[in-house]
């Protein structure tokens, strides 16, 4: 059969990625085409658009980009036509995918919603589009079933978290290296993935470094993001970025700073202790602050419903509060504390083989 995936983030490259490889263990002359990243094109797809064109953060910044965006959906409707698919993949990235699936429904196309949009935060009013324009939804967090079955009578299938599979799957190559470097143990600093949020998070992350003389700060760097840009925040600072060596990174590390987003989970998955830092500029901020309707940024407090990581967020991301607040996770007693808690979080994210459950119920079952 003949599949269109479209991903438009690091994080959909990422969950891609594995449901590509499962795609084509059950259907060995499957012929996939997709927007997405490397992983993507490595596990077997023919990329169309690479993610790191597609990527604009905040309400402003994709205004900025609104001509960019309509011309991609021209873009995408044609090549849909030409390649004619059998089953449509939408990963994530809603403003996009949402606009895709009413057109590709109204085409005759068969939908699926792999990772659904996160209509519980904000724009819930997206519920209709998604029950008129799309025929199979896949969820990857726990409450998600219950929102979409019991509030909104969609039924939708949660047969895992994903993550549970790549940081099962992934092989640290990096660790002995990374650790013994500087004789000091490692503090991670994951920025975000888009250059927006890389520019406006790193230089504050970065300020904390000199207070904690005795561990080693090392930056995980995108894998769609060049060195020079990195190298360009750093400037005099004698800290080393490894790209694509996020897993290696963080299982190598003592603690983390984490910018909100898929990073927060996969650190708590590898029982890593963190601070969520996250900045925007003021415009996106106060329009968030407005529509969006969750008490919590992080995934990790969202699934469990409470704070179990701290969320320093816009004014309250400030050097002091950030060395505060990693003093505390570097504590011992809070460590021990939060490892526990992370055992329960990871226990609600069902077992690892979600990948392969998803592609089986869409070649097989679709």
């Amino acid at each position: 059969m003949k599949y269109y995936i479209i991903a438009g983030e690091a994080s959909g490259d990422l969950h891609g990625s594995n449901l590509i490889k499962q795609i084509i263990k059950f259907d060995n002359k499957a012929e996939i085409r997709a927007w997405g990243g490397d992983k993507m094109k490595n596990a077997g797809a023919k990329i169309v658009k690479h993610f790191k064109e597609l990527s604009f953060m905040g309400f402003y910044e994709v205004v900025l980009n609104l001509q960019t965006i309509l011309k991609n959906i021209r873009f995408c409707k044609k090549d849909i036509l030409q390649f004619n698919p059998d089953k449509i993949i939408f990963i994530d990235y809603p403003g996009f995918n949402l606009r895709i699936a009413k057109w590709a429904k109204n085409s005759k196309f068969k939908t699926i919603y792999y990772i659904a949009p996160q209509i519980w935060a904000w724009r819930e009013s997206r519920i209709k589009k998604i029950k008129k324009y799309i025929d199979y939804l896949y969820v990857i967090l726990p409450f998600e079933k219950e929102f979409f079955e019991k509030k909104h009578g969609f039924k939708v299938k949660f047969l895992g978290h994903p993550l549970l599979d790549s940081i099962k799957h992934f092989k640290d190559s990096q660790n002995k290296d990374l650790s013994n470097e500087k004789n000091k143990e490692i503090i991670s600093i994951l920025p975000g993935s888009r250059k927006q949020e890389i520019k406006k998070m790193l230089g504050i992350m970065l300020g904390v470094v000199d207070h904690f003389p005795k561990y080693q700060f090392v930056i995980a760097g995108a894998p769609n993001i060049e060195l020079e840009y990195y190298n360009n925040i750093i400037k005099d600072k004698n800290i080393k970025v490894f790209k694509s060596k996020t897993y290696s990174l963080l299982s190598s590390s003592k603690a983390a700073l984490v910018t909100s987003g898929t990073a927060t989970l996969e650190t708590a998955i590898l029982k890593i202790p963190q601070v969520v830092c996250y900045k925007t500029s003021l415009v996106s901020y106060l329009l968030a602050k407005f529509f969006i309707k969750i008490k919590f940024i992080s995934l990790v407090n969202l699934i469990m419903n409470q704070e179990l990581i701290k969320e320093l967020i816009q004014n309250d991301c400030s050097k002091k509060n950030i060395i505060k607040e990693l003093k505390k996770v570097l504590d011992l007693n809070n460590r021990n504390r939060l490892l526990a808690k992370y055992d329960s979080l990871i226990s609600l994210l069902g077992e690892p083989g979600s990948s392969k459950r998803i592609a089986e119920d869409i070649v097989l079952k679709i």
